[in-house]
């Protein structure tokens, strides 16, 4: 496939896949979101509003 390529160990295991972030950028922005999501399923939450509210705040200080 034009811009994937498997990097291999000796006993031809597979290690490693490089991937052209020019060709798949996106794609691979997309993919790499969806790993982080997935890593951060089941863990701690924070409540909407206190997040909204710290967010907002920060906002309103940076253009103080």
């Amino acid at each position: 496939m034009k811009g994937i390529t498997y990097v291999r160990d000796e006993q031809n295991q597979l290690k490693a896949v490089q991937i052209d972030a020019e060709l798949y950028g996106e794609a691979l922005q997309d993919f790499l979101d969806g790993l982080e999501a997935e890593q951060l399923k089941g863990g701690p939450k924070k409540e909407f509003d206190a997040v909204a509210k710290r967010i907002l705040a920060k906002r309103k200080r940076a253009n103080v």
